[in-house]
C-alpha cells in the first residue's frame, strides 16, 4: 500500500514539471545561419513561384547576407529580375554566377537569355560560343544569330558544317538560299559543294545543287560535265537527265534526247514546270526533226493526270501557228478527250482549223453538236453556217446563221463574217437583194471598224 502511494506521488511530480521543461528547451533553442538560408531560400521559390518576384528579391538578397558567394543565389535572384524584365540587373546577377561557377551551363543560359530579350546579338554570340563547350546543339542558335548579325560568311561556314554533321533543316536550308542570293558568297559555295561531292559521291542533291549554281552564272559547260558526273555515278537519277537533255538537243542526238526527256517526264520528284519546259524544248526540236513526232506524242501521255495546263490543246495551238492544220487538228481532239466538259476556246480553234483544212463535213457535225451544248454561242453558229454554204446546203446555212446572228453582241468582227457567210447564203439560193444586202452590210462594218 505504501509502494503504490509512492508510485502515485511520482508520477504527480513529473506531470507538474513538464511544462517547465518544454518552456525551458524552447528557450534554449537557436536556429543557425543555415537554418536562417534554407528559410529565407525556401520563401524566395514560393514567392516566384506565385510571381511576387519582387519579394523573391528581398529573401534571396536575405540569403547573399549569410552566404555572399552562393552562384546559386544569385542564379535565382537573375531569374526574378529577369521576370520583372529588369535587364540589367538580370545581367550582372547572371554574370556573377557564372564568375562563381562558370562550369554551370544554366548560368550562362541565362545571360543568353537576356541577350536574346534584349537584342543583343553580338553579346549572345560570345555567350553561345560559351554554351557550345556544353553542348553543341547550340550551334544551331549560333547560326541564326550569325544570320542576325550579317555575317553571312561564317554562317555559311557553319551551316556547310551542320548539314555534314547532323544533318539538313528546312530553317538551315532557308538561311542558305538566303545567303546564296548574294552572288559574292556563290563561289564559296561551289567549292564546298564540289568537296561535299569528292567524299559523298552518291549523294544526289549536292549535284544538283552545283547544277544550279553553274546555270546561274550561265556556265553551261559545268552544269553538263557535273551532269554527266551525277549521271555516272547515279545512273538511275532523274535529275541528271534534265541538263543532260538539253545537251543532247543541241548536239543534234535526238534517240539520247529522247531517253532523258522520258526518264524526266516520268519523274515524280521533278517538277511540272521544268517538265513543261522540256516538252516545249522538244516541240521545237521535232519541229525541225519530224521524225520524231512519234516520241512527242508518247510525250504528251505523261500529262494526262495534269489539272493546270492542257498539253494538247497547247500543242495543237503550235501546229496551229505553223499552220499544220492536220496536227492542229491531232491535239485539239486529243485536248478534247481528255476534259470532262467540252471548253469553249479548244473547240473553238478546232472549228477553224477544220474550216482551214476544208473538212467541212467536219465543221458541220462539230458545231451543231456545241450549239446544243452553248446555244447563246454565236461563233459555233457562224461555223455551222460556214460549213453548209460550202456544202451547198445555203438554206440550212442561211437558217443557222441567222438564228445565231441574234446572239452576237458587241463583236463586230463576228457580225461582218455572218453577213458574208449570210449573203453567201443568199447567193446560193438566188435572192440577189438579200445577198446585196448583207454583203452591202458587211462592207459598211470594214469602213467603220
Amino acid at each position: 500500500m505504501v509502494r503504490q502511494w509512492v508510485l502515485m506521488l511520482l508520477f504527480i511530480v513529473l506531470l507538474g514539471n513538464t511544462p517547465f521543461a518544454v518552456a525551458q528547451t524552447e528557450m534554449d533553442y537557436k536556429p543557425t545561419q543555415q537554418d536562417l538560408f534554407q528559410d529565407y531560400f525556401f520563401e524566395a521559390l514560393k514567392q516566384k513561384g506565385i510571381e511576387n518576384y519582387d519579394k523573391a528579391i528581398v529573401s534571396l538578397e536575405k540569403c547573399l547576407k549569410i552566404e555572399p558567394q552562393n552562384a546559386t543565389v544569385y542564379f535565382e535572384l537573375g531569374k526574378n529580375y529577369l521576370s520583372l524584365k529588369n535587364y540589367r540587373n538580370a545581367l550582372s546577377s547572371f554574370e556573377k554566377a557564372t564568375q562563381i561557377d562558370p562550369t554551370n551551363k544554366w548560368f550562362w543560359i541565362g545571360i543568353y537569355d537576356v541577350n536574346y530579350a534584349t537584342k543583343d546579338y553580338v553579346g549572345a554570340i560570345a555567350t553561345i560560343e560559351k554554351l557550345i563547350v556544353f553542348d553543341s546543339k547550340f550551334k544551331e542558335d549560333l547560326t541564326s544569330l550569325y544570320m542576325n548579325t550579317a555575317q553571312f560568311d561564317k554562317a555559311l561556314a557553319l551551316i556547310n558544317e551542320l548539314n555534314e554533321t547532323v544533318g539538313k533543316s528546312d530553317r538551315r536550308e532557308s538561311y542558305k538560299i538566303q545567303i546564296l542570293s548574294q552572288g559574292k558568297y556563290q563561289n564559296a559555295e561551289i567549292q564546298n559543294l564540289i568537296e561535299q561531292i569528292q567524299k559523298y559521291p552518291k549523294e544526289e542533291a549536292n549535284y544538283i545543287s552545283l547544277i544550279y549554281l553553274y546555270s546561274k552564272n550561265n556556265d553551261i559547260e559545268k552544269v553538263i560535265a557535273t551532269a554527266q558526273q551525277l549521271e555516272k555515278e547515279i545512273p538511275s537519277s532523274e535529275w541528271a537527265q534534265v541538263s543532260l537533255f538539253k545537251f543532247h538537243l543541241e548536239n543534234n542526238e535526238g534517240d539520247k534526247a529522247v531517253k532523258a526527256m522520258n526518264m524526266v517526264l516520268a519523274s515524280a520528284k521533278i517538277d511540272s514546270k521544268i517538265k513543261h519546259r522540256v516538252l516545249n524544248e522538244f516541240l521545237i526540236f521535232v519541229n525541225s526533226n519530224p521524225q520524231y513526232a512519234n516520241a512527242l506524242e508518247t510525250a504528251v501521255g505523261y500529262f494526262d493526270q495534269d489539272t493546270e495546263v492542257n498539253v494538247a490543246k497547247e500543242l495543237g495551238k503550235f501546229y496551229h501557228s505553223k499552220k499544220e492544220w492536220n496536227k492542229a487538228i491531232k491535239y485539239y481532239e486529243l485536248a478534247n478527250s481528255k476534259t470532262e466538259t467540252l471548253e469553249l476556246e479548244t473547240n473553238v480553234l478546232l472549228l477553224q482549223v477544220y474550216a482551214e483544212a476544208k473538212q467541212y463535213e467536219a465543221v458541220v457535225k462539230k458545231a451543231s453538236n456545241l450549239i446544243d451544248f452553248y446555244p447563246n454561242q454565236p461563233q459555233f453558229y457562224y461555223f455551222s453556217g460556214l460549213g453548209y454554204n460550202q456544202l451547198q446546203k445555203f438554206k440550212n446555212a442561211k437558217e443557222v446563221l441567222e438564228m445565231g446572228m441574234d446572239f452576237v453582241v458587241d463583236d463586230r468582227a463576228l457580225e461582218i463574217n455572218f453577213n458574208i457567210q449570210l449573203g453567201e447564203a443568199f447567193n446560193g439560193l438566188g435572192d440577189v437583194a438579200k445577198k446585196e444586202f448583207h454583203f452591202s452590210k458587211a462592207n459598211q462594218l470594214l469602213k467603220t471598224k
